[in-house]
C-alpha cells in the first residue's frame, strides 16, 4: 500500500498535474502536427504532379513547334529555290523583259502624245521583219546580229535590202 500511496503522492502534487496536463496537451498539438504534415506532403506531391504533367504536355506543345517551324522553314527555302529555278528557265527571263516593255509601252501612250502612231507604224514594220525572217528571207545571223548591238544604220541597210527582197519575189 505504501506503494500506491507514493504514486499517489506524486500524482496529488499540483506540479506533476500541470507536467502531466502540459504534456498531453503537447501529444495532442504533436498528432495534429504529423496529421498536417502528412497532409501537407500528399498536396505538395500531387502539385508536382501537376507541375511534372504542365511541363510535359508544354514540353510537347513546343516539340510540335518547333518541328512545325521546321516544317515551315523547308518549305520556304523550297519555294525559294523553285522560284529561282522557274526564273532561271528559258523563256522566263524573256517574258519578264516582255512584262516591262508592255508596261513601259503602256506609260508611253498616256504620257507621249505622238507615241501611238509612230509606235504603231514600227510595231507593223517589226512584224514584217518577224515574218521575213521566220520565211527565211533574212538570214538567221543577220537577225541574231541585229538583235545583239548591231548599229542602226546597218540595221537600216539590212531591212532595206530584205525588203527589195521581197518585192523582186513578190513582182
Amino acid at each position: 500500500m505504501e506503494n500506491t500511496s507514493w504514486y499517489m503522492n506524486i500524482l496529488s502534487s499540483p506540479f506533476i498535474r500541470g507536467l502531466v496536463v502540459g504534456l498531453a496537451i503537447c501529444i495532442f498539438f504533436w498528432i495534429r502536427s504529423l496529421f498536417r504534415i502528412r497532409e501537407l506532403s500528399n498536396n505538395v506531391k500531387k502539385l508536382r504532379e501537376h507541375l511534372h504533367t504542365k511541363l510535359e504536355i508544354d514540353s510537347a506543345e513546343n516539340e510540335r513547334r518547333k518541328q512545325e517551324l521546321e516544317k515551315i522553314k523547308q518549305e520556304r527555302d523550297n519555294l525559294r529555290n523553285m522560284v529561282q529555278v522557274l526564273n532561271q528557265k528559258p523563256g522566263r527571263q524573256e517574258l519578264r523583259q516582255s512584262n516591262i516593255y508592255q508596261a513601259a509601252i503602256d506609260i508611253m501612250f498616256e504620257k507621249v502624245p505622238g507615241f501611238a502612231p509612230a509606235w504603231q507604224i514600227t510595231l507593223k514594220e517589226a512584224e514584217e521583219e518577224m515574218k521575213n525572217a521566220e520565211r527565211g528571207i533574212i538570214p538567221f545571223f543577220k537577225r541574231l546580229k541585229t538583235s545583239t548591238g548591231a548599229s542602226s544604220g546597218e540595221f537600216e541597210k539590212e531591212r532595206q535590202k530584205a525588203l527589195e527582197m521581197q518585192e523582186s519575189a513578190a513582182n
